[in-house]
């Protein structure tokens, strides 16, 4: 049994695989950063879906990619809570940029590879090895374009009297803007980077509102310099997109990188079919 996961910080897809690609179980936990989890967290969303802690001695590989997984240190803590968890298995953990390459990018060829959803990164796959030029300090920092960056514009779009009156009635109904609710989870409930995030699918939902249309494309002007443009053959070659973001603002992302001569590749809403498809192969 192969256990394929791609987690962000809001959730985590889980398909269960044997050697010839058969699906013997899917599932989906809650995101498994390890930036902003502890190891009793992590083990506990493990342990609250049955079809893993059923099935966690049965497991003899774990290929696990995931945001928050960028540096060696996090990469160790969580391949340490996984070898414990999942005691027979063969545990690998890469950053979630590589599940993002390997669903997008057809093999030995090059791309820039970018991951727009809760969070955000981008980086340049040669065809063999996977470059990045800018290491991530998290969602304070970061995070350009993403999901939990659109939350927080529209937070303080409302909170600071900008937001139109139409659009703030609408943002009332939607949400629980109750300001200790709101700072409960910013400050003292796990993943407050997810729970920014949540807010993504009202600037989607409003998208063409001129208070929201400026922060979309705000936002992405941003990724592009921040992020694309730090690869000097940002021209030269396709850019594939990975997340929710990328997926439901499609049309406004292709305008944008239209207006910098960017080619865009494949965009998909998640990498977790092409990791099938890519484990089959490569055996």
């Amino acid at each position: 049994m192969k256990l394929l996961v791609d987690s962000g910080s809001t959730k985590a897809d889980w398909i269960a695989i044997d050697d010839s690609g058969k699906v013997l179980f899917t599932t989906q936990t809650l995101g498994l950063n390890p930036e902003v989890l502890t190891k009793e967290e992590v083990i506990s969303r493990l342990d609250d879906k049955f079809d893993i802690s059923h099935n966690k001695d049965k497991a003899d590989y774990l290929f696990f990619y995931g945001a928050g997984c960028g540096t060696e240190r996090m990469k160790s803590f969580l391949a340490t809570i996984f070898e414990g968890y999942f005691k027979n298995a063969k545990v690998t953990v890469h950053e979630d940029t590589y599940a993002a390459v390997y669903a997008t990018t057809p093999k030995d060829t090059e791309a820039i590879v970018s991951i727009l959803g809760t969070g955000s990164n981008c980086s340049f796959f040669d065809g063999k090895v996977l470059h990045q030029k800018v290491q991530s300090l998290g969602y304070i920092a970061m995070d350009d374009c993403s999901g939990n960056r659109f939350g927080r514009h529209l937070l303080r779009g409302y909170y600071f009297n900008k937001m139109p009156k139409e659009l703030a009635k609408d943002f009332e109904e939607e949400y629980n803007l109750d300001p200790d609710y709101i700072k409960n989870n910013l400050y003292k409930e796990p993943n407050p980077n997810a729970y920014l995030a949540t807010f993504a699918k009202f600037i989607i939902k409003h998208k063409d509102n001129e208070f929201c249309r400026k922060y979309i494309f705000a936002e992405m002007e941003d990724f592009v310099e921040n992020y694309i443009k730090q690869f000097d053959n940002y021209q030269n070659v396709p850019v594939h997109f990975v997340g929710s973001i990328a997926f439901y603002l499609q049309e406004e992302l292709e305008e944008v990188l239209a207006k910098h001569g960017i080619k865009v590749g494949n965009i998909l809403r998640r990498p977790i079919d092409g990791l099938i498809a890519y484990h089959i192969l490569n055996k």
